[in-house]
């Protein structure tokens, strides 16, 4: 499946003096497989260590670690010829072995010119752990997040529909295949950006298949949580991890810790929250106070919001069913803004941007304000449906008069009020720095 993440691939491959790439994201986001394919479609020569599975592999890193030393260990134990300047190189699961992480130091430094990544599972948990020695500064890293709509378009074969809503957005014009790519939309808050639900749906059209893949990565989430964290923390991750879905269900989706457990406080929860956020998990959406840049100013950071970094994923935890979400008439019975809002925080985060909401007291709240690089910071109104009253976003732009308004809902693109109507399945286009 064609990933976004190559382009950046092709662009680490093409500096001049580069170094080591290590790859980051959530379990079962693609990371082994983007690697793979990038390797087979660029380089003529590679070799891959799984430092997880194969045990010898992780002997490669015994004793010293001078470069060509290691490369040597490597030749040996895969009976391949490497050239550092010609062949990718290619540790998967590194943290499984902790001085193959410090060995990218002595790579970047002896061998600059050389092709090495690494990827590994909660990646971002092992290299805060005691023993991981991250080698900061010598190396560049890139996180690879859930397939966004554009790509589970591509996937499922409707790959040309990319063009055509990019230019409705471009021109603020209606997209006239609105309903058609409104289904596809409700299609993907069902499947989510998970490669092999994606690719199961692409493949069988069949969402009981893909309420089973996820639910076997939910699974998998659950005891990674126990070999990754320290005992006296798994259960706290766990308890925050499961408390999502009803945070967001509440009218209100500021974080709570009494939702996860009568009486939960800050001090108990907090490093649990931190973990699931390392892990690439959850997208955490911070208050801010006022809408004048930088935003990063303006954040409290005790008052925040989580969303899970997939939207199909907190479908399967909601136990959405299929048939309401394509019957108008029953998803009018169907609290689908929890569901909205996390689809519009995860096409956010993948477009680059910071999430952050707005509220002044609580008489007003806007769901989400981007900074794009501008002079003003750009409020973003979040409708499940076509009903787009807001006073809240009344008071916004009569307070910090920005010079670009979003609102993204179920109605087509346009223009209405000095407020830009974005369907929801446009949220691809936002991108940080992106025209406008």
């Amino acid at each position: 499946m064609k990933r976004n993440a190559m382009s950046a691939l092709m662009g680490w491959k093409s500096r001049s003096s580069r170094k080591p790439l290590l790859v980051y994201g959530a379990r079962q986001v693609g990371k082994s497989y983007l690697i793979k394919e990038f390797a087979k479609a660029e380089f003529d020569d590679y070799v891959f260590l799984d430092l997880e599975r194969q045990a010898v592999a992780r002997e490669v890193f015994d004793g010293d670690l001078d470069p060509n030393r290691v490369i040597s260990n490597i030749e040996q134990v895969t009976n391949h010829r490497i050239d550092p300047h010609r062949t990718l190189i290619f540790f998967d699961e590194i943290q499984a072995a902790p001085r193959a992480l410090a060995a990218l130091k002595y790579i970047c430094e002896e061998l600059p010119d050389s092709y090495v990544v690494a990827a590994g599972s909660l990646l971002g948990v092992a290299v805060n752990r005691i023993g991981f020695s991250a080698p900061v500064g010598k190396v560049e890293t890139l996180t690879l997040l859930p397939m966004t709509f554009d790509e589970w378009l591509e996937a499922t074969g409707h790959g040309q529909m990319i063009k055509g809503i990019s230019e409705a957005y471009a021109r603020k014009a209606p997209y006239p295949l609105h309903e058609q790519a409104l289904d596809f939309y409700r299609t993907y808050v069902l499947t989510g950006g998970m490669p092999e639900a994606v690719a199961s749906y692409a493949e069988h059209g069949d969402f009981a298949d893909v309420s089973r893949i996820q639910r076997d990565i939910l699974d998998l989430y659950v005891a990674d949580m126990a070999k990754y964290a320290e005992p006296i923390e798994t259960a706290r991750i766990r308890e925050a991890w499961l408390s999502v879905p009803a945070q967001l269900a509440k009218e209100n989706h500021k974080f709570q810790y009494k939702v996860v457990r009568s009486g939960g406080r800050a001090s108990q929860y907090s490093v649990a929250l931190d973990w699931l956020e390392t892990a690439g998990l959850v997208n955490r959406c911070v208050r801010i106070s006022s809408g004048q840049v930088p935003l990063k100013m303006q954040e409290d950071r005790s008052s925040f919001k989580i969303y899970l970094a997939d939207t199909g994923l907190l479908s399967a935890m909601m136990e959405i069913p299929p048939a309401v979400m394509f019957d108008a008439a029953a998803r009018k019975f169907l609290d689908a803004g929890a569901l909205t809002e996390n689809y519009v925080a995860q096409n956010l985060v993948a477009g680059g941007f910071v999430p952050r909401y707005w509220t002044s007291g609580r008489t007003a709240e806007v769901d989400f304000v981007i900074e794009d690089g501008g002079a003003q910071a750009v409020p973003v109104e979040v409708k499940s449906s076509d009903n787009v009253r807001s006073r809240s976003l009344s008071v916004y732009r009569e307070k910090y008069e920005p010079v670009r308004t979003l609102r993204l809902s179920t109605r087509n693109f346009g223009m209405s009020d000095g407020i830009e109507s974005i369907p929801l399945y446009a949220a691809f286009c936002l991108k940080k720095g992106g025209a406008n």
